[in-house]
C-alpha cells in the first residue's frame, strides 16, 4: 500500500511538472558565449555565436503606457524578431549581418507579450534588448 502511494505521488508531480512546461512558443537553439535575461518588463540576449529560436514572455500591465522599445545588432548570419501580443505572431524587425535597429511599438494590448528570435542559420556576434514603458 505504501508503495502504490508513493507511485501515485511521484506520477502526480510528473504529470503536474509536464503540465506546467507548456507554452505556446518554445526555445530551441544552441549558442556559444550566450548571455540572456527575462523579467516581466524586459528582456535581452548577447552572443557570439546563436542558431535557432529564443522566446521570451514579457507582460504588459493595464497601467503601462502599452510600448515596446527595443534595439539590436549582428555582426553576421541574419535573423527575424517577431512579437505576439494578441494571439497573432507578426514581424517586428528583421537583421542581416553588420546591420543595427533601435525603435519602439506602440499600442499594445494588456497581458502577455511573446518575442520571438528566430535566426536563418548561424548568426554571429549579437545583441538584442527589449523594454516595456
Amino acid at each position: 500500500m505504501k508503495k502504490l502511494k508513493i507511485t501515485i505521488i511521484s506520477l502526480l508531480l510528473l504529470l503536474s511538472v509536464s503540465l506546467t512546461g507548456c507554452g505556446k512558443y518554445v526555445s530551441s537553439y544552441s549558442a556559444a558565449a550566450l548571455v540572456k535575461s527575462n523579467t516581466s518588463k524586459s528582456a535581452s540576449i548577447s552572443f557570439l555565436e546563436l542558431k535557432g529560436t529564443v522566446v521570451y514572455t514579457l507582460k504588459c500591465k493595464s497601467g503601462d503606457e502599452g510600448r515596446l522599445v527595443y534595439s539590436g545588432n549582428l555582426d553576421g548570419g541574419s535573423m527575424t524578431v517577431y512579437y505576439d501580443c494578441d494571439g497573432e505572431k507578426k514581424e517586428l524587425f528583421s537583421l542581416n549581418g553588420k546591420e543595427s535597429v533601435s525603435s519602439s511599438l506602440e499600442d499594445l494590448k494588456e497581458g502577455k507579450v511573446y518575442i520571438i528570435i528566430e535566426t536563418d542559420g548561424r548568426c554571429e556576434n549579437g545583441s538584442l534588448s527589449f523594454k516595456l514603458k
